[in-house]
């Protein structure tokens, strides 16, 4: 297939307008970045994102490649829950998490770890491990989806590296030179594209094929999924409840965009936004044209997404849609990177190397670094043999539910011991290893995302143990904890 310069040119013309429409809006607002206040506003864009900001950021830092191209290349309805399960966990960001949030004060969410253990060594650890999943999990994935999308639809005969090192630069500019102001502002132009060709597309391939699903089979319909299937039934009660939890409410790259709002009552508008959206919209843009490639092509996998739009959207809709999925990339890619440097900057080198460093110079460095070992990183899934959104999955566990573990023994009691918690932590992260075995054959029969829920249970059990062993009582504290008082109120101290 040879490059159709129509399509290209109108990828190119909208891409330009998105950069341009960032500017724009952000030009008089840069951030400072320098060692004299600048954390806040080049981190949480001053405490100024408004409701629909906020709501687009989250809508588009999570909707990118590993959605529309990984989940539509499973081609089976039973993915949508990975979206309909994240409803319950915007909730939990909502009237949970952001106000403990808020009233800590805090810039990172791994700040409110440091607060409640009084320990920044705990802290240190849950940021590395963020960091970790960031650089070795989501960059890859991002940067590789994105590129398959792009060649499968322009017919591109180049390496999907070269097209992922292009993702890299331009995303790292936004990162770099703007801040989370530029990142949520793009967020959201991108995020108005993005889901109204989004919604184009799925609505032209139900007209394809006539509405018609008969001659698919059964399995792929289904929203009950069978015990050997990707997502049995039974887990939606165990490790889903939990993941949504952790990625919607702990996850830096999530939750930095409800944390610069000025107040929670902004936030909490834009997080429920943002659920409205989860709920109504992105089940049926992340589903429905796999299955109507299934009936189109077969089981063609992570190639669907970018082989149906190149084949059923007119030409110059389908540079469009390229233009949305790289704002998609872009903005998705350019959030890990300043989240990751908020976590670096703040969380480690404040407090082991330099205390007062140039915010914007570091973590220049910070997100160069991370973007050489991400794209180091794409081979792993490059012809994975799960969907990019299944190999996703597996691999965070490593992460998620050790993590998950720290804020939950952190926000439900106190005076536990920071050392029994890293031990609880570091203990979760090898046995859901060895329980699932990601790259290998699990050495428990039982499905990861059950092993999560189990994974985070006993490293919760080990912590309160362990703290007791060394000397520290744990004391349910829940209740100081969800109170609306502010912390001048509270009489007795939160940490051990």
């Amino acid at each position: 297939m040879t490059l159709n310069l129509t399509q290209f040119s109108v990828f190119l013309v909208l891409s330009a307008l998105i950069a341009f429409a960032t500017y724009w809006t952000c030009r008089g607002s840069a951030s400072r970045g320098n060692v004299d206040g600048g954390e806040r506003d080049y981190f949480l864009a001053g405490g100024g994102l408004k409701w629909y900001f906020v709501a687009g950021s989250i809508t588009l830092t999570n909707l990118s490649t590993d959605q529309l191209v990984g989940m539509n290349g499973a081609q089976m309805a039973l993915i949508a829950w990975w979206e309909l399960a994240a409803v319950f966990g915007l909730l939990m960001l909502t009237f949970i998490f952001i106000p403990v949030y808020y009233k800590y004060n805090c810039t990172t969410t791994t700040e409110l770890l440091e607060k409640r253990y009084n320990n920044p060594h705990i802290r240190a650890l849950i940021s590395l491990l963020f960091l970790l999943g960031n650089i070795f999990i989501f960059l890859p994935a991002i940067l590789y989806g994105g590129s398959l999308f792009m060649s499968n639809l322009f017919g591109l005969d180049i390496s999907l590296y070269t097209i992922a090192a292009l993702f890299a630069l331009v995303g790292s500019a936004y990162a770099i030179f703007g801040g989370l102001r530029a990142v949520a502002v793009s967020d959201s132009f991108s995020g108005i594209l993005l889901l109204g060709l989004a919604i184009t597309v799925t609505l032209i391939a139900l007209n394809a094929i006539g509405w018609d699903f008969s001659g698919i089979p059964k399995d792929r319909l289904t929203l009950i999924g069978a015990p050997e299937s990707d997502i049995p039934f039974a887990t939606l009660f165990t490790g889903m409840i939990f993941i949504q939890m952790f990625y919607w409410s702990t996850n830096q790259t999530i939750t930095q965009r409800a944390m610069a709002s000025p107040s929670v009552g902004e936030a909490q508008k834009g997080i429920l936004a943002a659920a409205a959206i989860r709920l109504l919209i992105i089940p049926p843009i992340i589903v429905l044209p796999g299955i109507v490639a299934f009936k189109l092509y077969g089981d063609i996998g992570d190639a669907t997404y970018g082989r149906l739009v190149g084949d059923i959207l007119p030409t110059f809709l389908s540079g469009a849609f390229a233009a949305a999925i790289a704002a998609a990339v872009l903005t998705t890619f350019n959030s890990i990177l300043n989240a990751s440097a908020a976590l670096w900057v703040m969380d480690i080198h404040e407090t082991y190397v330099n205390k007062r460093p140039n915010i914007k110079r570091l973590s220049l460095w910070v997100s160069v670094v991370m973007v050489i070992l991400g794209f180091a990183m794409i081979p792993i899934f490059n012809n994975p043999e799960n969907s990019i959104i299944d190999l996703v999955q597996r691999l965070y566990g490593l992460l998620s539910m050790p993590i998950l573990s720290a804020f939950i023994v952190g926000l439900l009691f106190r005076n536990v011991s920071a050392a029994a918690m890293s031990i609880a932590v570091l203990y979760g992260v090898l046995f859901y290893g060895w329980s699932t075995n990601p790259f290998g054959e699990a050495n428990i029969d039982l499905h990861y995302i059950h092993m999560m829920a189990i994974t985070l249970v006993s490293s919760v059990g080990i912590a309160l143990l362990l703290s007791r062993l060394l000397g520290h009582k744990p004391i349910w504290d829940a209740h100081n904890v969800f109170s609306r008082r502010s912390l001048a109120e509270d009489v007795e101290p939160f940490g051990a």
